[in-house]
C-alpha cells in the first residue's frame, strides 16, 4: 500500500491557519470530519489528548504528529498540513512546528495499514525530504514527492534483496566487500566488521508512529557511527524483530527507548538505558555512545517482574504509588464484582419467583455468592495490591492475607492491609537477603520468598491485623446502620457526587470501593451504600443522553448521536460513557454531572433504598427493596445535570 492510499489531497492543508497548538488540533480534526474518515470528533479529540499526555508528538525538527488509534475512526487516514509561520506545539526541541501529520487509525487497523504508517514515520527522520516537504505549494506536489520516495526505497530494498540472494545462491554469506549490513527488520544494522553491538526496544503508548522513529533513527546513526544494533519494535501489531537470548548476551549494552512497559526480565545484570521514546529520535547518538561504553545502569529483575514498572516505581509520589497499587488490586478484583454480582441478582429474581429451594436459584447463589465468585473479591483484591508492589512473589502471600480476612471478619479494611502488607514484606526480603550468595538466587522466588513471605504475612495478619480491623468492621458496620436520617442523606450525597468527579477516576473507585467494602462486610446484604453509588454512577452519562436530545442546538451533530448511546451506558451503570463530553468541557459538564449524582445518591438514603448487588443499573433495579423509588432517584439526577448542562452549554462554533 502507498503512504498516499491513506494520504488523501482533499483533506491535505496547504496553509494552516491555526496559531496555537490546540488550534492546530481543531483545524486538523476539521479536516477528518469534514472527509468522512471519523465518526465521532470529541471522543476522536480526546484521545488525541490522552496520547499528548504522554509525552508531546512534537517531536521537533519542525514536525507534529499528533495521532490517535479509537474506534472514532471510519478509515485509516494521514491528514497533511504546512504552516508557512509555524506555531509552538510543545515540541521536544521547543522549535516551532512547520508540518504536520495527523494520524487517525480506527481500532481494527489491519497489518497492510500499520506497516504503511510505519513507513511514513520512518520517512520523517530524513531532513533533506522535511525540506522537500516544506517547498511544496499543492495536494499533489506532496503526493508525488510522497510516491517517488517510496518507489525509490522500495527500488532500494529490492537492490538489496537481490544481492543478498545472489551471494547466498554463491555460499558467500554476507558481503565482504560492503561494509554496511541490510539494514530491515530482523537484521543487525552499522559495520560489518564491528565488535561493538548493542541492542535496543522501542516502543510508544499507540505503536503507530514513534516507535518506529526511533527504530529509524538509532538505526541511521548506528550505520554513521560503525555500530552493530538491533532493534526490537513494540508497535501496533505487537512485539516485531524480537531480541534472542543470544544477542542481549552478546551486547553490550541495552536501550530501552519505550513510554510504555516492555518485557524487561531478559535483560537481567545487562547495563540498561531507560529512556523515553523521544529520546530515541532526538538523543540516538548518545544512547548509543553510552550503550557500547556499558555506561548504564545494571538492570536487576524484580523476582518475576515483566513489565519493568520496579525501575520506574520510584519516580513516582508516595500518593500516585499507593493509588496505582491500589487500582491494580481493584481492577482485579472488577471482574468477580461483575461476574459474580449480575449472577447473584439473577438468582434473587429467579428467588421471588420461584423459592429460595430452587435449583436455578441454588446453583446461580453457589457461583456468583460466598462459595464462588464472591468468595474471591477479597483475596484477589489483596494479592494484586501486593503483586504491584512486590511482583509476583508477593501474589501468592497476599491472596492468602486476604482470605484470612475474609475467615476473621476483617473483611475488606483487613484485605487492603494484607496486601499492601505482603508487597513490602517482600520488598524487605529482597533487601535483606541481597548478600546471599548469587549460587541460590534462583531459589530465592521459588522457595525463600514463598515461605518466608507467607509465614511472616500470615503470622501480622492473625496476631495483629485480623483482629483489629475485625473490630474496625464491625464498629463500621454498625455505625453505618445506625446513622440518622439526615447523616444517611448527607453521605449519600456525597457518594454520589464522587461518582461523578472523574467518572472512573480515584474519586469514583473510592467511592465504589467504600459500598464495595460495606456490602462484603455485611454479608453481601446491606445495599444501602451500594444503591447511592449506582444511582450516581447512572447519572452523568444518563444526563448527557437528555441533554443531547433536548438541547440539539447546544450540540453538534456528531455529539448528538454519540449522545444516544449514553442511554444505554447510563442504565448499564457506566459511567465512562461521559468522560469524551467532560473531556470536552470539563466545567459545565462535569459541574453538571456533580450536582445531578449528589441529588440521586442522597435521594436513596432519604428513602432509604437497598440494592442488594454490586453492579448491573437497571438490570438489577428489580432487587431493591422500592424498585421505583430506586429508578426515580435517578431520574431526578439525571434530570437535574441534563437541565443545567443543556442550559449552561453555549452553542457549538463550527472551525472554518
Amino acid at each position: 500500500m502507498k503512504i498516499t492510499d491513506l494520504m488523501i489531497r482533499e483533506a491535505m492543508i496547504m496553509d494552516l491557519q491555526a496559531t496555537t497548538k490546540d488550534e492546530a488540533i481543531d483545524e486538523l480534526i476539521a479536516s477528518l470530519n469534514r472527509s468522512g474518515r471519523i465518526n465521532d470528533p470529541v471522543l476522536f479529540k480526546e484521545m488525541i489528548y490522552k496520547r499528548e499526555a504522554e509525552s508531546s508528538t512534537g517531536i521537533g525538527g519542525g514536525i507534529a504528529m499528533p495521532h490517535a488509534k479509537t474506534k472514532a475512526v471510519n478509515e485509516p487516514t494521514v491528514v497533511f498540513a504546512k504552516s508557512s509561520k509555524g506555531l509552538y506545539f510543545e515540541a521536544l526541541d521547543d522549535q516551532p512546528a512547520h508540518i504536520f501529520f495527523m494520524i487517525a487509525a480506527p481500532e481494527g487497523a489491519g497489518n497492510t495499514h500499520l506497516r504503511t504508517l510505519a513507513a511514513l514515520s520512518r520517512l520523517l527522520v530524513d531532513s533533506d525530504f522535511i525540506s522537500e516537504l516544506m517547498n511544496t505549494n499543492t495536494p499533489q506536489e506532496v503526493s508525488a514527492l510522497f510516491d517517488a520516495k517510496q518507489a525509490e526505497a522500495a527500488e532500494k530494498e529490492a537492490e538489496k534483496e537481490k544481492a543478498k540472494a545472489e551471494k547466498e545462491a554463491q555460499g558467500a554469506g554476507v558481503s565482504s566487500s560492503a561494509n554496511n549490513v541490510k539494514s530491515n527488520a530482523g537484521v543487525i544494522v552499522g559495520n560489518a566488521n564491528s565488535e561493538d553491538f548493542v541492542v535496543a526496544v522501542t516502543a510508544c503508548p499507540t505503536g503507530i508512529a514513534h516507535t518506529y522513529m526511533a527504530e529509524d533513527a538509532l538505526k541511521k546513526k548506528a550505520q554513521e557511527m560503525g555500530i552493530n544494533i538491533r532493534v526490537e519494535t513494540n508497535g501496533s501489531e505487537g512485539a516485531q524483530n524480537v531480541l534472542t537470548a543470544d544477542e542481549i548476551a552478546r551486547a553490550k549494552g541495552v536501550i530501552v527507548a519505550a513510554d510504555k512497559n516492555v518485557e524487561m526480565d531478559r535483560f537481567d545484570g545487562k547495563p540498561v538505558l531507560q529512556r523515553p521514546v523521544s529520546d530515541g529520535i532526538r538523543k540516538s547518538e548518545e544512547l548509543i555512545r553510552k550503550a557500547v561504553n556499558g555506561d548504564a545502569p545494571i538492570y536487576r529483575s524484580q523476582g518475576g517482574s515483566s513489565k519493568g514498572e520496579a525501575a520506574s516505581a520510584g519516580k513516582m509520589s508516595v500518593g500516585s504509588k499507593i493509588y496505582k497499587d491500589l487500582m491494580n488490586g481493584i481492577s482485579h478484583m472488577l471482574p468477580f464484582v461483575v461476574g459474580g454480582g449480575i449472577l447473584l441478582a439473577i438468582s434473587f429474581l429467579f428467588e421471588q419467583i420461584a423459592s429460595p429451594d430452587n435449583p436455578i436459584v441454588k446453583l446461580l447463589q453457589t457461583i456468583g455468592g460466598g462459595d464462588g465468585a464472591f468468595h474471591f473479591l477479597i483475596p484477589v483484591l489483596a494479592g494484586f495490591i501486593a503483586m504491584s508492589i512486590g511482583d509476583r512473589p508477593a501474589l501468592m502471600p497476599g491472596m492468602v492475607g486476604g482470605l484470612m480476612a475474609v475467615n476473621s471478619n476483617a473483611g475488606f479494611l483487613g484485605g487492603l492491609a494484607a496486601g499492601f502488607l505482603a508487597g513490602y514484606v517482600i520488598l524487605g526480603l529482597r533487601k535483606a537477603l541481597k548478600g546471599l550468595p548469587k549460587a541460590i538466587d534462583g531459589l530465592k522466588p521459588i522457595l525463600i520468598y514463598p515461605v518466608l513471605g507467607l509465614l511472616i504475612v500470615g503470622a501480622i495478619a492473625y496476631y495483629i491485623f485480623d483482629p483489629i480491623f475485625g473490630s474496625l468492621n464491625t464498629w463500621l458496620v454498625d455505625a453505618l446502620g445506625n446513622l440518622g436520617t439526615g447523616n444517611k442523606v448527607l453521605l449519600g450525597l456525597l457518594l454520589g457526587g464522587m461518582m461523578a468527579i472523574d467518572m472512573g477516576g480515584p474519586f469514583n473507585k473510592a467511592a465504589y470501593t467504600f459500598a464495595i467494602g460495606v456490602f462484603t462486610s455485611s454479608g453481601n446484604t446491606d445495599g444501602a451504600w451500594m444503591a447511592a453509588v449506582m444511582a450516581g454512577g447512572m447519572a452523568p452519562p444518563l444526563a448527557i443522553a437528555l441533554a443531547t436530545t433536548f438541547f440539539k442546538s447546544k450540540f453538534t451533530e456528531q455529539e448528538r448521536k454519540s449522545g444516544l448511546t449514553n442511554y444505554v451506558l447510563g442504565l448499564s451503570f457506566i459511567t465512562e460513557g461521559a468522560i469524551p463530553f467532560a473531556a470536552a468541557d470539563p466545567l459545565r459538564v462535569l459541574t453538571s454531572c456533580i450536582i445531578g449524582s449528589a441529588v440521586a445518591g442522597g435521594l436513596t438514603q432519604l428513602w432509604s433504598i437497598n440494592v442488594p448487588a454490586p453492579h448491573g443499573g437497571i438490570f438489577v433495579a428489580a432487587l431493591a427493596n422500592h424498585a421505583l423509588l430506586f429508578l426515580l432517584a435517578v431520574a431526578i439526577g439525571s434530570v437535574v445535570s441534563g437541565l443545567i448542562l443543556g442550559l449552561w452549554k453555549k452553542a457549538p462554533t463550527l472551525v472554518k
